[in-house]
């Protein structure tokens, strides 16, 4: 399996299942079949067959679903005055951080740490866009960043699927190192920052703009990734759990994607 920018997607390698099944052979995770046709034999539990396409689409869809449900009443009751933004946005925030930490670092597909880490990026962002929602000039703003957000990851799973763009491994290098720079630039921009030095890449200026179109693409690359770990992990025949782990990264992308194009959004309108 190649290496991916995505922390969610490293040292995967080497957790495969039975890989494909052979023809005439008992297929991959499921037990041999004895005697006659007629002897019963339970399904496969999850933990037994091997992950498909419906297992990824559907966690995905899970995890994207719950971060949508706590964003949008999150952002609703900023609005409306009924919570300060402040607490949501702490405690979404760190809360966000731990998890994918210990999802990161134990490396398990747990549905429960998952599922927990888009509720509180939900939480976080929902305040984050009521915030900016509340401004007349940046109204609607949330709805067209879910949209941009939606067109992107969209387009990047045609042009995946298409073959348009081929995942090789000197791609993968350049998105990561890619990824790694634009990083470090906003890390050391944050930290300038509090020696009052503005390096220009945060704020409505023209090479803020810039750096944010940058940073867009960068992001969208980083989809055309995790779709191809996904793909890896079908074709080694990875247990069906890890659909969850294929979730939890393509999750940690669209959130920063989002982000991205929500900040964008807000430079153009204050200019």
């Amino acid at each position: 399996m190649r290496s991916s920018s995505n922390p969610a997607f490293r040292n995967l390698s080497g957790r495969g299942g039975a890989g494909y099944a052979g023809f005439g052979n008992p297929q991959a995770g499921m037990p041999p079949q004895y005697g006659g046709g007629n002897t019963y034999q339970a399904p496969p539990s999850e933990a037994d067959r091997p992950i498909t396409v419906d297992d990824v689409v559907m966690k995905t869809a899970m995890t994207l679903g719950v971060a949508l449900l706590t964003g949008i009443i999150t952002a609703i009751m900023v609005l409306n005055g009924s919570i300060s933004p402040y607490p949501p946005l702490i405690i979404g925030l760190l809360v966000g951080l731990v998890t994918s930490l210990i999802v990161i670092f134990r490396q398990t597909p747990n549905p429960a740490l998952i599922l927990t880490y888009s509720a509180a990026e939900g939480v976080f962002l929902g305040a984050l866009t009521g915030v900016l929602e509340s401004f007349k000039a940046t109204q609607g703003i949330g709805l067209q960043a879910l949209l941009g957000t939606g067109l992107v990851f969209g387009i990047m799973l045609v042009v995946y699927r298409t073959g348009a763009v081929k995942v090789t491994p000197k791609l993968t290098k350049w998105i990561i190192g890619a990824a790694g720079g634009a990083i470090l630039l906003m890390m050391l921009n944050l930290v300038l920052s509090l020696f009052g030095v503005n390096m220009g890449i945060r704020g409505a200026g023209p090479l803020a703009i810039i750096f944010s179109l940058v940073v867009i693409g960068i992001a969208a690359f980083m989809l055309l990734l995790d779709f191809d770990q996904a793909d890896q992990m079908i074709r080694q025949g990875m247990a069906a759990k890890w659909a969850w782990y294929a979730a939890f990264g393509l999750m940690t992308t669209l959130v920063w994607l989002y982000l991205e194009i929500l900040r964008l959004l807000w430079a153009l309108n204050e200019r």
